[in-house]
């Protein structure tokens, strides 16, 4: 289906579609294969409205450029970006460079969980077997070709595209070995269910029963963040699940995650997601719409 799309030719297409009384929470926006050639191409994360949305783009020739929250990425041929919006990050083409890509633009709150989950597990960049890349390909030439194409073909396209994300960074075949060592599982378990109280590095390292500086080192091995990251990361992801499935107030959940006031943490999480809380609870509370 990879080559199908590609010999149908460069196209956009927006999609206009009538408004459901039954939200799905998997739809496409809008799809498209374009190439760029020596010409002003940036998009900026930060920029581009407050309603949270994903993006999904494969190269398939010439290079792209990303920032992603100040990491930088090169987009080469095979190579999939899978973003959430609104977030700190940039893509663009450098000058006289040349990019070629199909993408993919959805919203819906299963279709932005799933995006979470994999940017938190496998990050922005994701390097694909040719089974899960044809999958992608084949609903985005849906979503561009199909005439009259209606709300449900419109989010069976979307949900196949996702789907084929998941499989291919979670499947028996793609998925990394998540097994921890012990002394870093205990770790990780007690910061799960102490993430309330105080988690300096000294501490866990009296969990792990190892010294300070060996502590750090077996631990950002294991999981790829330093402790303090990690911590970090899982509170904002704890605060995430108290916002869309409590109406507790921010001081509250400040309180439950360690922030020691409800300022302090609205800056962070307006830093790490780039929105408020009050905002993050209203989007993902809202029913999408089509």
């Amino acid at each position: 289906m990879l080559q199908t799309l590609q010999d149908y030719g460069h196209k956009v297409r927006s999609l206009t579609l009538p408004k459901s009384p039954i939200p799905l929470h998997c739809m496409a926006i809008s799809a498209g294969y374009e190439q760029r050639i020596n010409e002003v191409y940036s998009w900026d994360g930060m920029q581009r409205g407050t309603a949270p949305f994903l993006v999904i783009q494969h190269t398939l020739v010439g290079e792209g450029r990303l920032d992603f929250a100040g990491t930088q990425h090169r987009l080469t041929p095979g190579q999939t970006m899978i973003l959430s919006l609104p977030h700190a990050h940039r893509y663009w083409l450098e000058r006289g460079q040349h990019w070629e890509y199909f993408w993919l633009v959805l919203n819906g709150r299963e279709a932005l969980r799933l995006a979470r989950e994999i940017i938190d597990t496998a990050g922005p960049v994701v390097t694909l077997p040719p089974s899960i890349i044809d999958r992608m390909a084949a609903a985005c030439h849906t979503l561009i070709d199909k005439p009259a194409i209606s709300p449900g073909e419109a989010s069976s396209a979307a949900y196949s595209a996702m789907a084929a994300l998941h499989d291919g960074v979670f499947g028996n075949d793609a998925a990394p070995d998540f097994t921890l060592p012990p002394a870093i599982a205990r770790v990780v378990t007690y910061i799960d269910a102490n993430l309330n109280r105080p988690l300096n590095v000294d501490r866990l390292a009296r969990v792990a029963e190892m010294s300070r500086s060996h502590f750090v080192r077996q631990f950002t091995i294991a999981t790829a963040r330093a402790p303090s990251a990690f911590v970090q990361e899982q509170r904002i992801e704890r605060i995430e699940r108290l916002l869309v499935a409590t109406d507790m107030n921010v001081a509250t959940i400040a309180a439950l995650t360690g922030f020691s006031d409800p300022n302090y943490l609205a800056k962070t999480f307006r830093r790490l997601r780039g929105m408020t809380p009050v905002d993050y609870r209203a989007a993902r509370r809202l029913p999408s719409s089509i």
